[in-house]
């Protein structure tokens, strides 16, 4: 299974981004997809994520109200977008998907946000 990240860049603070994973086969083949990231010298962290069967999501607090998840089932391809951008956003953004025994991520793609 690969997980390929894109839609990183570069934006001004109060810009959008979208972010795109797509997979190799089914996202149906994962209990849960989602988006985590990593800004420089910190721990990666879970920004969101999304459960397959259901479609429940969740938000790590920093991003409610900003980021949503969504997925498009017929293009195997789980989308993050980002509103309202903030520096603190600033990071390298990684795509997970899990299922029972295993996790496989993606290469990140970089996000910056100007101030």
């Amino acid at each position: 299974v690969q997980l390929q990240a894109s839609g990183g860049g570069l934006v001004q603070a109060g810009g959008s981004l979208r972010l795109s994973c797509a997979a190799s086969g089914s996202i149906f083949s994962f209990i849960a997809m989602g988006w985590y990231r990593q800004a420089p010298g910190k721990q990666r962290e879970l920004v969101a994520t999304m459960a397959i069967d259901g479609g429940s999501t969740n938000y790590a607090d920093s991003v409610k109200g900003r980021f949503t998840i969504s997925r498009d089932n017929a293009k195997n391809t789980v989308y993050l977008q980002m509103n309202s951008l903030k520096p603190e956003d600033t990071a390298v953004y990684y795509c997970n998907g899990r299922r029972l025994l295993a996790s496989y991520w993606g290469l990140g793609t970089l996000v910056t946000v100007s101030s």
